[in-house]
Protein backbone atom coordinates (compact mmCIF):
# COMPACT_ATOMS: atom_id res chain seq x y z
CA UNK A 1 0.00 0.00 0.00
CA UNK A 2 1.31 3.41 -0.85
CA UNK A 3 2.48 5.15 1.80
CA UNK A 4 3.69 8.57 0.83
CA UNK A 5 0.65 10.85 -0.05
CA UNK A 6 0.32 13.86 -1.56
CA UNK A 7 -0.86 16.96 -0.02
CA UNK A 8 -3.91 18.79 -1.83
CA UNK A 9 -3.79 22.00 -2.80
CA UNK A 10 -5.79 24.83 -2.19
CA UNK A 11 -7.58 24.89 -5.16
CA UNK A 12 -8.23 21.19 -5.01
CA UNK A 13 -9.97 21.94 -1.50
CA UNK A 14 -11.87 24.64 -2.92
CA UNK A 15 -13.19 22.51 -6.06
CA UNK A 16 -13.97 19.58 -3.45
CA UNK A 17 -15.89 21.58 -1.31
CA UNK A 18 -18.02 23.33 -3.70
CA UNK A 19 -19.01 19.29 -4.77
CA UNK A 20 -21.92 19.41 -2.76
CA UNK A 21 -23.61 21.67 -5.71
CA UNK A 22 -25.28 20.02 -8.29
CA UNK A 23 -24.27 22.57 -10.79
CA UNK A 24 -20.77 22.14 -9.92
CA UNK A 25 -20.72 18.86 -9.90
CA UNK A 26 -21.98 18.72 -13.56
CA UNK A 27 -19.51 20.94 -14.89
CA UNK A 28 -16.75 19.43 -13.25
CA UNK A 29 -18.20 15.99 -14.87
CA UNK A 30 -17.28 14.66 -11.36
CA UNK A 31 -18.86 13.91 -7.42
CA UNK A 32 -17.66 12.37 -3.43
CA UNK A 33 -18.30 8.98 -2.88
CA UNK A 34 -17.45 8.95 1.20
CA UNK A 35 -17.16 5.75 3.18
CA UNK A 36 -15.67 2.43 3.38
CA UNK A 37 -18.05 0.77 2.27
CA UNK A 38 -19.00 3.73 -0.62
CA UNK A 39 -14.98 3.69 -2.01
CA UNK A 40 -15.37 -0.67 -1.70
CA UNK A 41 -17.84 -1.06 -4.17
CA UNK A 42 -16.66 2.20 -6.16
CA UNK A 43 -13.60 0.23 -6.45
CA UNK A 44 -15.10 -3.03 -7.95
CA UNK A 45 -17.17 -1.34 -10.37
CA UNK A 46 -16.20 -0.12 -13.76
CA UNK A 47 -16.57 4.03 -12.75
CA UNK A 48 -13.61 6.62 -13.22
CA UNK A 49 -11.79 7.35 -10.28
CA UNK A 50 -10.11 10.81 -10.53
CA UNK A 51 -8.40 10.67 -6.79
CA UNK A 52 -8.66 9.28 -3.37
CA UNK A 53 -8.77 11.36 -0.50
CA UNK A 54 -7.57 9.67 2.96
CA UNK A 55 -6.91 10.90 6.43
CA UNK A 56 -4.02 8.71 7.82
CA UNK A 57 -4.82 9.21 11.14
CA UNK A 58 -7.93 6.87 10.41
CA UNK A 59 -6.03 4.20 8.47
CA UNK A 60 -7.46 1.41 11.19
CA UNK A 61 -10.46 1.79 9.57
CA UNK A 62 -9.37 1.29 5.96
CA UNK A 63 -5.94 0.32 4.89
CA UNK A 64 -7.82 -3.18 4.54
CA UNK A 65 -8.82 -1.70 1.32
CA UNK A 66 -7.21 -2.57 -2.29
CA UNK A 67 -6.41 1.17 -3.11
CA UNK A 68 -5.23 1.64 -6.34
CA UNK A 69 -1.68 1.69 -6.93
CA UNK A 70 -1.55 3.29 -10.34
CA UNK A 71 -0.09 6.90 -10.90
CA UNK A 72 -3.06 7.50 -12.46
CA UNK A 73 -4.97 7.78 -9.44
CA UNK A 74 -3.59 10.04 -6.98
CA UNK A 75 -3.96 9.98 -3.01
CA UNK A 76 -4.00 12.54 -1.29
CA UNK A 77 -3.87 13.17 2.56
CA UNK A 78 -6.11 15.40 4.76
CA UNK A 79 -6.54 17.14 7.84
CA UNK A 80 -9.52 16.82 9.85
CA UNK A 81 -9.91 20.39 9.46
CA UNK A 82 -9.75 20.17 5.95
CA UNK A 83 -12.30 16.83 5.45
CA UNK A 84 -14.88 18.38 7.78
CA UNK A 85 -15.21 20.98 4.77
CA UNK A 86 -15.46 18.51 2.33
CA UNK A 87 -16.96 15.50 3.93
CA UNK A 88 -20.95 14.49 5.06
CA UNK A 89 -20.14 12.06 8.45
CA UNK A 90 -19.84 14.09 11.76
CA UNK A 91 -17.36 11.41 12.69
CA UNK A 92 -15.28 10.09 9.10
CA UNK A 93 -14.14 6.67 8.32
CA UNK A 94 -11.07 8.50 6.63
CA UNK A 95 -11.44 7.89 2.96
CA UNK A 96 -13.30 8.83 0.25
CA UNK A 97 -13.19 9.18 -3.86
CA UNK A 98 -13.40 11.60 -6.26
CA UNK A 99 -15.50 9.75 -8.88
CA UNK A 100 -16.34 10.81 -12.51
CA UNK A 101 -20.05 11.03 -13.51
CA UNK A 102 -20.80 8.21 -15.62
CA UNK A 103 -22.60 9.48 -19.06
CA UNK A 104 -25.83 7.00 -19.36
CA UNK A 105 -26.40 5.02 -22.00
CA UNK A 106 -28.96 5.93 -25.10
CA UNK A 107 -31.99 5.72 -23.48
CA UNK A 108 -34.11 3.55 -26.10
CA UNK A 109 -31.25 1.25 -26.74
CA UNK A 110 -31.05 0.49 -23.21
CA UNK A 111 -34.72 -0.08 -22.90
CA UNK A 112 -34.49 -2.82 -25.48
CA UNK A 113 -31.60 -4.30 -24.06
CA UNK A 114 -32.39 -4.61 -20.63
CA UNK A 115 -33.68 -8.00 -19.33
CA UNK A 116 -34.39 -7.34 -15.78
CA UNK A 117 -36.55 -5.59 -13.82
CA UNK A 118 -36.06 -1.61 -13.79
CA UNK A 119 -37.49 0.77 -11.17
CA UNK A 120 -38.86 4.41 -12.28
CA UNK A 121 -39.06 7.00 -9.81
CA UNK A 122 -41.09 10.56 -10.42
CA UNK A 123 -39.36 13.86 -9.09
CA UNK A 124 -38.04 12.13 -6.03
CA UNK A 125 -36.62 15.06 -4.26
CA UNK A 126 -35.16 13.36 -1.14
CA UNK A 127 -31.65 12.25 -1.67
CA UNK A 128 -31.58 10.12 1.05
CA UNK A 129 -34.75 7.98 -0.50
CA UNK A 130 -33.05 7.87 -3.01
CA UNK A 131 -29.88 6.20 -1.76
CA UNK A 132 -32.11 3.89 0.18
CA UNK A 133 -34.23 3.15 -3.00
CA UNK A 134 -30.99 2.37 -4.85
CA UNK A 135 -29.66 0.27 -2.02
CA UNK A 136 -32.67 -2.12 -2.28
CA UNK A 137 -32.99 -1.77 -6.24
CA UNK A 138 -29.54 -3.75 -5.84
CA UNK A 139 -30.66 -6.01 -3.46
CA UNK A 140 -33.44 -7.32 -5.32
CA UNK A 141 -31.41 -7.58 -8.70
CA UNK A 142 -33.18 -4.53 -10.36
CA UNK A 143 -31.31 -3.30 -13.43
CA UNK A 144 -31.49 0.07 -13.45
CA UNK A 145 -33.53 3.05 -12.41
CA UNK A 146 -35.04 6.11 -14.12
CA UNK A 147 -35.57 9.58 -12.68
CA UNK A 148 -37.56 11.51 -14.02
CA UNK A 149 -37.18 15.67 -14.68
CA UNK A 150 -37.44 17.60 -11.54
CA UNK A 151 -35.76 14.59 -9.65
CA UNK A 152 -32.76 14.73 -7.22
CA UNK A 153 -29.38 14.37 -8.29
CA UNK A 154 -28.35 10.70 -7.92
CA UNK A 155 -24.43 12.13 -7.33
CA UNK A 156 -25.60 14.27 -4.13
CA UNK A 157 -23.60 12.98 -1.78
CA UNK A 158 -26.45 12.25 0.96
CA UNK A 159 -27.83 9.61 -2.15
CA UNK A 160 -24.58 8.43 -2.42
CA UNK A 161 -23.63 7.41 0.97
CA UNK A 162 -27.07 6.55 1.65
CA UNK A 163 -27.34 3.86 -1.26
CA UNK A 164 -23.81 2.45 0.48
CA UNK A 165 -22.22 2.21 -3.22
CA UNK A 166 -25.26 0.31 -4.97
CA UNK A 167 -25.50 3.66 -7.27
CA UNK A 168 -22.12 2.02 -9.05
CA UNK A 169 -23.22 -1.67 -10.08
CA UNK A 170 -26.93 -0.43 -11.22
CA UNK A 171 -27.45 1.98 -14.57
CA UNK A 172 -28.95 4.76 -13.62
CA UNK A 173 -30.66 7.67 -16.36
CA UNK A 174 -31.40 10.93 -15.15
CA UNK A 175 -33.70 13.68 -16.52
CA UNK A 176 -36.61 11.46 -18.00
CA UNK A 177 -39.70 13.15 -19.34
CA UNK A 178 -42.03 10.16 -18.23
CA UNK A 179 -44.99 11.96 -19.98
CA UNK A 180 -43.65 10.26 -23.14
CA UNK A 181 -41.33 7.59 -22.16
CA UNK A 182 -43.87 5.69 -20.22
CA UNK A 183 -45.55 4.60 -23.41
CA UNK A 184 -42.14 3.41 -25.24
CA UNK A 185 -41.54 1.47 -21.58
CA UNK A 186 -44.81 -0.37 -21.59
CA UNK A 187 -43.68 -1.81 -24.91
CA UNK A 188 -41.43 -3.91 -23.16
CA UNK A 189 -41.97 -3.81 -19.40
CA UNK A 190 -45.42 -4.67 -17.16
CA UNK A 191 -45.89 -0.96 -15.79
CA UNK A 192 -47.20 -1.02 -12.08
CA UNK A 193 -48.06 1.86 -10.57
CA UNK A 194 -47.88 2.43 -6.90
CA UNK A 195 -50.51 4.55 -5.28
CA UNK A 196 -51.44 4.69 -1.31
CA UNK A 197 -55.10 4.69 -1.65
CA UNK A 198 -56.40 2.28 -4.18
CA UNK A 199 -54.70 -0.98 -6.01
CA UNK A 200 -53.75 -4.26 -6.13
CA UNK A 201 -51.65 -5.76 -2.76
CA UNK A 202 -48.37 -6.71 -4.38
CA UNK A 203 -47.89 -10.31 -6.35
CA UNK A 204 -45.69 -11.68 -8.21
CA UNK A 205 -45.94 -10.68 -12.08
CA UNK A 206 -44.94 -13.08 -14.52
CA UNK A 207 -43.35 -10.58 -17.12
CA UNK A 208 -40.86 -7.81 -16.79
CA UNK A 209 -41.68 -5.50 -14.48
CA UNK A 210 -41.10 -1.45 -14.54
CA UNK A 211 -42.43 -0.18 -11.05
CA UNK A 212 -43.35 3.25 -10.91
CA UNK A 213 -42.93 5.45 -7.41
CA UNK A 214 -43.75 9.39 -6.77
CA UNK A 215 -42.23 11.21 -4.27
CA UNK A 216 -43.10 10.64 -0.27
CA UNK A 217 -45.40 13.87 -0.31
CA UNK A 218 -47.73 13.47 -3.03
CA UNK A 219 -47.37 10.51 -4.71
CA UNK A 220 -47.61 9.89 -8.22
CA UNK A 221 -49.94 12.34 -10.56
CA UNK A 222 -53.25 11.07 -12.15
CA UNK A 223 -51.94 11.23 -15.49
CA UNK A 224 -48.82 9.29 -14.83
CA UNK A 225 -50.40 6.84 -12.99
CA UNK A 226 -53.36 6.60 -15.32
CA UNK A 227 -50.25 4.96 -17.41
CA UNK A 228 -50.00 1.97 -15.39
CA UNK A 229 -50.97 -1.54 -16.39
CA UNK A 230 -51.84 -2.08 -12.97
CA UNK A 231 -52.13 -0.08 -9.76
CA UNK A 232 -50.61 -1.64 -6.49
CA UNK A 233 -51.87 -0.67 -2.87
CA UNK A 234 -49.88 -1.95 0.49
CA UNK A 235 -52.87 -3.28 2.56
CA UNK A 236 -52.05 -2.29 6.57
CA UNK A 237 -53.88 -3.08 9.65
CA UNK A 238 -52.27 -0.40 11.98
CA UNK A 239 -53.22 3.10 12.56
CA UNK A 240 -49.75 4.75 11.04
CA UNK A 241 -50.78 7.41 8.06
CA UNK A 242 -48.33 5.62 5.52
CA UNK A 243 -45.42 3.57 5.23
CA UNK A 244 -41.89 5.53 4.22
CA UNK A 245 -41.38 5.40 0.18
CA UNK A 246 -38.01 3.06 0.78
CA UNK A 247 -39.95 0.60 3.36
CA UNK A 248 -43.23 0.53 0.49
CA UNK A 249 -40.87 0.40 -2.59
CA UNK A 250 -39.13 -2.59 -0.72
CA UNK A 251 -42.30 -4.61 0.01
CA UNK A 252 -43.07 -4.09 -4.08
CA UNK A 253 -39.78 -4.77 -4.95
CA UNK A 254 -39.51 -8.08 -3.40
CA UNK A 255 -43.09 -9.30 -4.60
CA UNK A 256 -42.04 -8.04 -8.38
CA UNK A 257 -39.10 -10.75 -7.99
CA UNK A 258 -41.01 -13.74 -6.18
CA UNK A 259 -41.60 -16.78 -8.19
Amino acid sequence: MQTEYLNASQAQLKKWARLDDTRVRQEEGIFLAEGIKVVEELLTSDWQIKAILVMPEKIQYWENLALPASKDIPIYQLTRSQWQKIGQDREPEGIMAVAAIKRAPDFPAWLMETSGNIIILHEINNPLNLGALTRSARWFGFDGIILSANSVDYTNPKAVRASMGSIFHLTIIPGIDLSTALPEIKKSFFLIGSDVRTGLPPHPVKKKAALLLGNESHGLPEDILRMADEKWSIPGSGKADSLSLPQAAAIMMYECVKQ
